[in-house]
Parts: structure tokens; C-alpha cells; sequence
């Protein structure tokens, strides 16, 4: 067999991959080091943040997840002990600090017509809290500004808590007692502040 030169070029150049594969790959050497030192100056090296990302649930909503997911949002929780300091003379009503109180005398006069009524007769006041947050969710869906929530009169338990209920929820605007063709006596008319009027989704 004949060594020719070229052959030789050949080893040399397998030994030196051979060299470089059993050489752990990352190594950089010190007059590499200091070649870029004095190239860059002074260094911070990094911190490696490895980011994994997060799975997904492989489990398929149901209709009964967004059925859950829906009650949830449209509870809101009404305080009992809650004892706001409102009119006892005269018809119930209120006005949110801002809100132009000339809005409340249009809720009297009949001005606006409600959107949406929810008759409370027959619910005790866990039942009509609940009901009561369910309509005020609904009226952000809705788009109904105006509501009328008939609460009778009976022996006065839902007639006092309704509009102590209804002070403490952020969308009330104003209320006042209903004009006799909504209820009157027994019934509120609310103002409700929508948060998006345009978007009708």
C-alpha cells in the first residue's frame, strides 16, 4: 500500500475530529477568554431561566363547568349586617354620591321603564339575594339600564332588605320606590350603570 502525502492530510484531519469529539463541547480556553475580556471589558455572566410552559388541562369542558363558571360570576355577596344610612320618611330611594341626583325624580316620574323585572313573592332572603345578584349580572348582558324589582309587602323583611342589598353593589346607580304601574309600595325601580353600552356581545 502506498502513504501519499494527501493520505497523510487525511489522519491528521480524522485524529483532530477525533480529538474534538471526545472534548466536552462548551470549553473555551484562556487565551480565548482573555481575547474577549479585553475585547468586551467587563461582563456579567447570565442567568439561564428555563421556562416550562404550563399544560392544559386534558380534560374537556363541560356544560356543567360553564354552568358553574356563570353562577359564580353572577353571585355577589349582600351583607345583612350592612345598615346604610337611607331616607325613612317618605318613598324609599337612593342616590350614589356620583350620580346626579336629578336621576332619582326621573325614576319617580316614571321616566325611565324597566328592562327587566324580577318579582321576588314566594323567595325567602336567602333565595332573593341570590336572585337579585343573578339580575344585576344580567343586566350588564342585557344592556338593561333600568329594572324593577317587586318585593311586596308583607310582613316588610324583603321590602327593608332589598334596598339595603341594593346599596351595596358597585352597578346601582340610584333607586326609588316603583310609580303605581310597576308595583309602587311594593316594588323598587333601580338605575343600573352598564359598563360597556356599546359593545353588545
Amino acid at each position: 500500500m502506498i502513504y501519499t502525502a494527501a493520505m497523510k492530510d487525511n489522519d491528521s484531519l480524522r485524529s483532530l475530529l477525533k480529538k474534538q469529539q471526545k472534548s466536552p463541547k462548551h470549553t473555551v480556553s484562556e487565551n480565548d477568554k482573555m481575547l474577549f475580556s479585553d475585547a468586551i471589558g467587563k461582563v456579567k455572566p447570565m442567568v439561564v431561566d428555563t421556562i416550562h410552559p404550563v399544560k392544559k388541562s386534558s380534560k374537556p369542558k363541560t356544560h356543567f363547568d360553564d354552568k358553574k363558571n356563570h353562577q359564580a360570576k353572577a353571585e355577589f355577596h349582600f351583607s345583612d349586617e350592612f345598615e346604610p344610612n337611607l331616607n325613612k320618611k317618605g318613598p324609599m330611594q337612593y342616590v350614589r354620591d356620583d350620580v346626579d341626583s336629578f336621576e332619582v325624580k326621573n325614576l319617580r316620574r316614571g321616566y325611565y321603564a324597566p328592562d327587566l323585572i324580577l318579582d321576588l313573592h314566594g323567595l325567602d332572603q336567602h333565595q332573593a339575594k341570590k336572585e337579585i345578584a343573578a339580575l344585576l349580572f344580567a343586566c350588564q348582558k342585557e344592556h338593561a339600564q333600568c329594572i324593577c324589582i317587586v318585593h311586596g309587602i308583607g310582613s316588610n323583611i324583603l321590602k327593608n332588605k332589598v334596598p339595603h342589598w341594593l346599596v351595596q353593589h358597585p352597578d346601582v346607580m340610584a333607586f326609588h320606590q316603583a310609580p303605581l304601574e310597576w308595583g309602587g309600595n311594593g316594588a323598587l325601580l333601580a338605575l343600573i350603570e352598564l359598563k360597556d353600552k356599546f359593545n353588545k356581545t
